[in-house]
């Protein structure tokens, strides 16, 4: 561990230091500040020479912000003779752009992986990506980890009756089945229509949830719309209590209040990017840290020991 530093942007500080912790190790010293202009300035204040490090930083709002501190964080190491340099996005932004939609759009998750791979990381780490395909959009090695272990751990322990685990949306159906074998619970999918960015509406139910438990499950909730949809369906149709459970909690615009005023009984995310301090001071959300998984992986990168163990 002696060749190991791990530093961080200003993104998820408290989720980097819980990370160091584990390892029984402290935070690299680097300085990440901003000019007057917007201009972003980096010093590192240690030397890497020869080591093996890891930049921990999640993409996540201003993420265009934290976006080049990543790659200028990159670019330091690379300058200052890193040997290995890896970066650790527990949340990959622009991922939701994973491909074309319209005649004329981009696909960011492409140029944002070419950026991370042109700015000098030699490989990535990270968490539930939107799209698993996003990994093929690096020519350099991705260890994609999930919060599934995190997830079921927890609710196995809060909902020990009988429940229903639910995919807002079909895309999200494999996510949910794998869930519901290993938990040994009912499948339902919500058949939902997108009429706009971040506007989302109900059509349909397949699966049966009257008198269960509903546990909604999505790896994004951004303004929320979605879930507080398939919530309201899900009373609806009987459902006992409605829960929701995902792993990056972005919640931008009108999210918090969206799902203050739902019906939804608990709100559970990860701390893959740091929850908002209003959102955390209300009782309906809890967080769950993934910063194990994330120590482990970091651990056995270093080592050139197998990362697939952690793969759920």
């Amino acid at each position: 561990m002696d060749h190991m530093r791990v530093f961080s942007g200003n993104s998820n500080i408290p989720l980097a230091r819980e990370i160091t912790h584990i390892l029984g190790t402290s935070l690299g010293e680097a300085d990440v500040k901003t000019f007057s202009d917007g201009e972003i300035l980096v010093d590192i204040g240690e030397s890497v020479r020869g080591m093996d490090v890891f930049i921990v930083q999640s993409t996540c709002t201003p993420g265009n912000t934290h976006l080049m501190e990543l790659l200028i964080m990159i670019d330091a190491m690379k300058r200052a003779s890193a040997n290995r340099i890896t970066a650790v996005l527990p949340y990959y932004g622009y991922a939701r752009q994973d491909r074309k939609v319209s005649p004329r759009a981009p696909i960011t998750a492409k140029l944002v992986a070419d950026l991370i791979t042109a700015a000098g990381a030699h490989r990535v780490l990270t968490m539930d990506l939107h799209a698993g395909q996003i990994q093929g959009f690096f020519n350099i090695p991705v260890d994609h980890l999930f919060a599934a272990p995190v997830l079921l751990d927890y609710i196995r322990t809060r909902f020990p009756g009988d429940m229903v685990i639910v995919s807002p949306d079909a895309g999200g159906v494999e996510r949910a089945r794998a869930f519901a074998k290993r938990l040994k619970a009912g499948l339902a999918i919500i058949d939902k229509r997108r009429d706009s960015p971040n506007l989302a509406k109900f059509m349909n139910l397949i699966g049966e949830v009257k008198g269960l438990h509903a546990v909604i499950l999505d790896d994004i909730v951004d303004t929320a719309g979605t879930i507080v949809e398939a919530a309201s369906a899900l009373k609806s149709k009987g459902a006992q209590g409605v829960y929701a459970c995902c792993v990056h909690p972005v919640l931008s615009g009108p999210a918090l209040q969206r799902l203050s005023d739902s019906i939804i009984q608990e709100v559970v995310v990860t701390n893959t990017i740091p929850l908002r301090p209003e959102a955390a001071a209300k009782p309906k959300f809890k967080v769950l840290s993934v910063a194990k998984l994330l120590a482990d992986a970091i651990q056995r990168i270093h080592c050139n020991d197998s990362v697939s163990s952690l793969f759920v």
